[in-house]
């Protein structure tokens, strides 16, 4: 029996600045299903969902939701045919609480509205889903796990029975995941019907039941997941022989780059979040931090790169400190940092490649102006050098796809040649090819001697990279382990209770 399809789309092509993102590309929803768009970054799987979800408008093509043919305008068009769309780059006004965040989008909202209401609508719709938030918090005060809760509450509640979700995994650590795919099947068992952009291969293998697979902004095909292997999968987005190996050379320095001293820090609302850190990374090395989102992961981030201030203790760089120093002395010092959120605290969405490019480095220029002919050729060699895929370095950056803004932030540190570079889930929201290169890359810069603290919620990646990893749980170290010694499972322990893993050595 055939299935009914919700979405069609027939043709699509999409071009911007004469490059094309989406080539004649067809596309098919069923009802009921949870339908995988896979492809590298730069594919064109971002600007198909942006079209469907009305933010683009397509060069060509047809669009039918329900059979019926469609042009939307605007994503208030799409919203009304039923298809909400989580982005991968968060669209709150962080200044709002979660409530009013929700509000802005529901239909028909009165000028005099009951707060508690919608209050306890929102609270209901969290649990029955299982993402659970408070609506009076700022969106400022949470973690990127807890924004990405937030958006999907808001679609849900502006009655989406078609949900588009741009890497939703992305920000939930191990034991959310699970509970996010029985979500969606509870969804789809109430006739929903979802599209998932995601790079995680096994994820998808297991909870979908269908994939497209799109390559250099043309369809490749579409597949019952059950019926391809992930090889073949990995075979069709990439090519064949593009999946590089990684190579970890003894690199570990006696030298210490960077101490830290029973380090203390709180959140701006008085909640301790670091207690009593102390650790040191030598050079060389690459020192993993394991832990369950909002477990004191960012705070150690921002207070090692000088965003927040060090209550108790001390941080010392290559033997002096630089405790009480601000972000801008401690980039002069060597200090480069990759933030988790790539698009609010890493780099500026509407300046173009030379701006961002800069944006770090352009109060150490000589002189009164700055020299532009030598930024543009500097952009220029960043851009080739680490193989950002732009039709010119004068597009803004928030036009460029996941994988490529994540490649110009990283390129803007290593090009600072920093002593110590920190890395806040730098893998987060990356397709194989980006992620294969990204750690590639830092893999090249250990084995240079580079110091590196690398954060990450993917246990499997700690473990291939690490020198060593030192896991947190409420804010306390429970252990520096050895990599070599360890399991999966046994960090995992220690991440979600806190006990401490005896291991040999």
């Amino acid at each position: 029996m055939k299935k009914l399809s919700v979405v069609e789309m027939i043709n699509i092509s999409k071009k911007f600045s004469r490059v094309p993102a989406n080539d004649k590309i067809c596309f098919s929803l069923n009802k009921g299903e949870i339908h995988a768009l896979l492809g590298e970054n730069g594919a064109g799987k971002s600007t198909l969902m942006n079209i469907l979800s009305g933010l683009y408008r397509p060069d060509y093509g047809e669009i039918k939701i329900n059979g019926k043919t469609v042009e939307f305008n605007s994503p208030k068009d799409a919203i009304a045919c039923g298809i909400g769309m989580v982005h991968q780059h968060f669209e709150l006004v962080k200044a709002f609480t979660v409530s009013e965040n929700i509000m802005i989008g529901l239909k028909n909202l009165k000028q005099i509205y009951n707060k508690k209401y919608i209050d306890n609508q929102i609270v209901e719709s969290a649990q029955k889903y299982g993402l659970e938030v408070e609506p009076d918090a700022r969106v400022r005060q949470l973690t990127v796990g807890e924004m990405q809760k937030v958006e999907i509450i808001k679609v849900l509640m502006q009655g989406a029975e078609i949900l588009i979700m741009d890497e939703p995994t992305a920000v939930l650590a191990k034991n959310e995941i699970e509970a996010f795919y029985n979500t969606l099947h509870l969804m789809v068992g109430e006739g929903k019907s979802i599209i998932i952009i995601s790079h995680k291969m096994r994820e998808v293998i297991k909870n979908t039941d269908r994939i497209t697979i799109l390559q250099n902004g043309r369809s490749i095909g579409t597949f019952d997941t059950k019926s391809v292997e992930e090889s073949k999968i990995s075979e069709m987005m990439m090519g064949k022989d593009k999946i590089c190996n990684l190579v970890k050379r003894t690199a570990v320095k006696p030298e210490k780059v960077l101490e830290l001293k029973n380090v203390c820090c709180s959140s701006s609302e008085g909640f301790v979040k670091l207690k009593d850190i102390s650790f040191s990374i030598h050079q060389g090395e690459i020192l993993g931090i394991a832990g369950i989102d909002n477990n004191g992961q960012r705070e150690l981030a921002e207070v090692i790169a000088g965003l927040i201030p060090v209550q108790e203790g001390n941080i010392i760089l290559k033997g002096s400190s630089c405790t009480g120093e601000n972000r801008k002395r401690r980039i002069e010092r060597g200090i480069g940092y990759v933030p988790e959120d790539r698009m609010t605290t890493g780099l500026v969405g509407n300046m173009n490649l030379c701006e961002n490019a800069v944006l770090e480095s352009y109060r150490s220029t000589p002189g009164i102006f700055m020299n532009w002919k030598k930024v543009r050729e500097d952009t220029e060699d960043i851009v080739e050098k680490f193989n950002i895929k732009v039709s010119s370095i004068y597009d803004q950056a928030g036009t460029m796809s996941g994988g490529n803004m994540q490649k110009l932030l990283l390129a803007r540190e290593i090009e600072m040649n920093p002593v110590v570079l920190v890395l806040s889930y730098p893998f987060r929201g990356l397709d194989i090819g980006a992620s294969q290169y990204m750690k590639k890359l830092l893999l090249e810069e250990r084995n240079k001697g580079r110091a590196l603290l690398l954060i990450s919620e993917e246990i499997d990646d700690l473990l291939q990279l690490s020198d060593r990893i030192a896991v947190l749980h409420q804010g306390l170290i429970v252990d520096i382990v050895n990599p070599m010694e360890v399991t999966a499972e046994s960090i995992g322990m220690m991440m979600y209770e806190g006990g401490k893993e005896n291991y040999s050595g």
